[in-house]
């Protein structure tokens, strides 16, 4: 991040967002009855994907998780009954689950992360923890919910929290414009090659189709 940049390096940085591809949502129908959440992306430990499936466990709350990775058998062990897996969704797949849940669970510390921006585009609500990319774009109680804690209680706290807000999709598709490949564009342009690009005291740049979601 820009302040690790600053603290490791001692240097001052401009921080790039990653293009999201929010027009892939425009088209989904508009659902007024949402239930149960969703987590997207690769299943590797750091995403701390283990305290949604405990979490959702606990509380008997629909989750659903599209992804696989190394985690995967680890927390098909864990999961309740509640929990459905699906390791290899198509585009499809994730369109609808985003459309039609009521909130995406973002537990890990990412330096941005694509997924939950995509979430806000379909209209959904995100739960995230308080630290790391998603201070970025998640503002708290109008288009998602921050815990504190990488903890199964803090999430369950925010879960049963949630449920007492009512969110205005419209409203939360709104805030995922600034991160739209209209608005943020090529941050290369046509000099990623060029000596001007590689002078570039440091940019975080991000590629959706790296699994860094």
């Amino acid at each position: 991040t820009k302040e690790q940049i600053k603290k490791y390096y001692n240097r001052d940085s401009q921080v790039i967002f990653p293009p999201v591809n929010i027009v892939r949502f425009k088209g989904l129908a508009k659902n007024d009855k949402r239930s149960g959440f969703v987590c997207v992306g690769r299943l590797a430990p750091y995403k701390r994907i283990d305290l949604a499936v405990k979490a959702c466990t606990k509380l008997d709350q629909p989750l659903t998780i599209l992804g696989g990775g190394p985690e995967l058998q680890n927390l098909q062990n864990i999961a309740g009954l509640n929990v459905r897996f699906n390791p290899m969704p198509t585009d499809e797949d994730i369109n609808q689950a985003l459309g039609s849940s009521a909130g995406f669970i973002f537990p890990g510390l990412d330096d941005f992360g694509i997924a939950p921006v995509e979430a806000l585009a379909a209209g959904t609500p995100v739960i995230a923890y308080k630290s790391g990319g998603a201070l970025d774009y998640i503002q708290d109680g109008k288009n998602g919910l921050f815990f504190n804690e990488q903890s199964t209680t803090s999430i369950t706290n925010a879960i049963d929290h949630m449920e007492d807000i009512k969110y205005s999709s419209d409203d939360i598709k709104k805030t995922a414009i600034n991160f739209s490949r209209k608005k943020v564009g090529d941050p290369f342009g046509k000099s990623r090659n060029s000596k001007k690009a590689c002078k570039m005291k440091s940019i975080r740049y991000y590629n959706s189709t790296h699994n860094i979601n």
